[in-house]
């Protein structure tokens, strides 16, 4: 297993250790739901040093990112970031990523951690036909993710550039708690704002120490994976491995918003995609609201009140914001609509649930 810089820094915090997409990582510290809240209502920070980070770069780097990537990169300027995936040839999703435009003939892409290798092997592979230049640097960069309304206030603290002014999904490089070549980005997986930070790992325990004191006031708290998962879930974003992956299609998984079918760009699987999005889709990924008393699991399946299966959960917890169980999964297309009835099978029973608009949880 691999372990982060963090590893003993988590330990002295009293973070509990548990084996994730192949790296040691802190599930949790003082529980799920403290650690939730803390996010929603002041700061909390991540060790997301796991995920996997590309460099593409040369003459040909965006016309393989726009080749291998679903949405338009195109409209990237130095300083923006883009979500979007990578379409594999059957229709369903290599992974999900983010897009950093460096300059013109320079771009970081941020994959997930279980997906690295898989990652780069397809990559590479379409790399073939362009030649851009490839590097593989996810085992030199760490990554903290700090997150919550008062994330920019607090490390606003720790470098002369103004992060309170940055719009959403920007970034900048910059000299951070006095570590230089930092990449602060206003992005994140919670819903509730904040930062990512890319650095080098030599540089990572003066960070993470320096991050923790600049946002002591602020009443900031170390955060596992698990409020990770209900803050992500609560703000309707996917996670790769639950609600989508090989299997499903942007479009079915309502990512057509990251998935441009403009005339100036192809990409992996184009037609098909095209098709699903102008012929309408099957199944496709909802939330929804149970009505009942339970919590739904991964696999669970979702029927109609006759309890016939119309679909299956990918995603479900109880939501400590929100105070209700809720859930995300794939449903057949009459059962699409906000407020449609469905039920969710747990332990043979059928339990009343209601189809939501996406999503859950909405910063105010």
């Amino acid at each position: 297993m691999k372990t982060t810089v963090f590893k003993s820094k988590h330990e002295e915090m009293g973070g509990k250790m548990v084996p994730f997409a192949g790296f040691v990582m802190p599930v949790q510290f003082e529980g799920v739901n403290i650690e939730h809240e803390t996010v929603r209502n002041a700061l909390g920070v991540f060790d997301v040093s796991h995920m996997g980070e590309f460099w593409v770069e040369g003459p040909a780097a965006l016309e393989l990112i726009q080749w291998v990537s679903s949405n338009d990169a195109s409209v990237l300027t130095d300083g923006k970031v883009q979500y979007t995936c990578f379409p594999n040839e059957q229709g369903g999703i290599v992974d999900d990523f983010l897009v950093y435009r460096i300059n013109a003939e320079k771009y970081l892409l941020v994959v997930n951690a279980a997906n690295i290798d898989k990652d780069w092997k397809w990559i590479s592979k379409q790399n073939e036909k362009f030649g851009a230049r490839l590097t593989n640097a996810s085992d030199n960069i760490s990554q903290l993710a700090v997150q919550g309304p008062l994330a920019l206030k607090a490390m606003q603290k720790l470098t002369s550039e103004n992060l309170l002014e940055m719009p959403f999904f920007t970034f900048r490089e910059m000299t951070f708690a006095g570590a230089k070549n930092v990449i602060v980005s206003t992005t994140g997986y919670t819903g509730s704002g904040g930062v990512e930070i890319y650095f080098r790992n030599e540089d990572g325990v003066k960070i993470y120490e320096a991050v923790i004191e600049a946002g002591r006031e602020f009443g900031i708290k170390p955060i596992g994976l698990a409020a990770r998962d209900t803050l992500r879930l609560e703000a309707g974003l996917c996670l790769y491995g639950n609600d989508i992956d090989d299997t499903t299609s942007p479009i079915e998984a309502g990512l057509g918003w990251a998935t441009k079918f403009v005339d100036h760009k192809n990409f992996v699987n184009k037609e098909n995609l095209l098709n699903q999005k102008t012929e309408g889709v099957e199944k496709k990924l909802v939330g929804f609201e149970i009505l009942d008393k339970g919590i739904a699991r991964k696999e669970y399946k979702i029927t109609d009140k006759e309890g016939n299966q119309i679909g299956y959960v990918t995603s479900g917890t109880m939501s400590p914001t929100l105070k209700k169980p809720i859930g995300m999964g794939y449903v057949n297309r009459s059962f699409m609509k906000s407020d449609t009835e469905i039920f969710v099978e747990i332990r043979g029973k059928l339990l009343k649930a209601k189809v939501v608009k996406l999503p859950f949880y909405k910063k105010s």
